[in-house]
């Protein structure tokens, strides 16, 4: 695997689904007493190297932080997939020990940035009018998902 050898025009999206997307949004809650939110995410690759395609699962967990002023926290869940294809994959992974993949580093970096970026904005306007409207995915290292 060499240097410079990933070519972003080679990669596309070939599906995108949101496979779960769950809001609770209590009635009663007072998004002024929002101090903040909690979240964590998750990314899962898997590959078929035949087909040229990378599969990312990336799941979401959102939770406003009231420190009590709100009775019931509001909360958001989502897992979205995309399947990439990619024209040069033999040359951007090599096979290790049979089962194992192991991606270039750019390809890797890609994956993840194209990911997470777009479910950023998926969940932007998936958020609107809810109780989490002022949730928005932090810009963060890609590399730290993989």
């Amino acid at each position: 695997m060499s240097a410079n050898i990933l070519q972003p025009e080679k990669i596309q999206i070939a599906t995108f689904k949101i496979t779960k997307g769950q809001i609770n949004s209590p009635f009663e809650f007072e998004s002024s007493k929002v101090e903040g939110h909690n979240y964590s995410v998750e990314l899962d690759l898997g590959f078929n190297l035949q087909d040229k395609l990378v599969k990312a699962d990336f799941s979401v967990a959102v939770e406003t932080k009231s420190n009590g002023a709100n009775a019931e926290e509001a909360t958001g869940a989502f897992t979205f997939a995309y399947v990439f294809h990619i024209d040069n994959i033999e040359e951007l992974t090599a096979m290790e020990k049979e089962e194992i993949v192991v991606l270039h580093p750019s390809l890797g970096n890609a994956i993840a940035s194209i990911t997470y970026s777009t479910s950023r904005g998926i969940l932007l306007t998936r958020f609107q009018g809810t109780a989490l409207n002022k949730f928005i995915l932090p810009v963060i290292d890609p590399n730290e998902l993989l």
